[in-house]
């Protein structure tokens, strides 16, 4: 076996979905700050995402205007940056997750 075809294979899948995951996330209403985020991702998923893998992820949705984000101040500390999902992005993850379904229903035809 080729380990190291595996660990990025396996790292070019997790890339190739973490939109796909976040905006699942999101699409559930409540508002997340960073590493809220990161810490719900985990603990649904079991993925380990990094703070310099989420936010430059978070600048290219808010570009495409799938999320928003809004600054929230704190009653200690600095604000924080909450992230929420668009109308255009609950539309958008509900076409991701019919071509998710298609592909997964392919790929289990051809690994059973």
């Amino acid at each position: 076996m080729n380990e190291d075809f595996i660990h990025k294979w396996i790292s070019q899948v997790k890339k190739g979905t973490l939109s796909f995951i976040v905006l699942n996330v999101l699409k559930g209403g409540k508002a997340y700050y960073g590493y809220d985020l990161i810490n719900e991702i985990k603990k649904i998923t079991e993925i380990e995402i990094a703070e310099g893998t989420l936010y430059p992820l978070m600048n290219r949705l808010k570009d495409e205007k799938l999320i928003i984000s809004e600054w929230v101040e704190q009653e200690s500390g600095i604000p924080r940056k909450y992230y929420s999902i668009t109308p255009e992005g609950k539309n958008t993850v509900t076409k991701m997750a019919e071509y998710w379904h298609n592909l997964n229903n392919a790929v289990l035809k051809i690994t059973i």
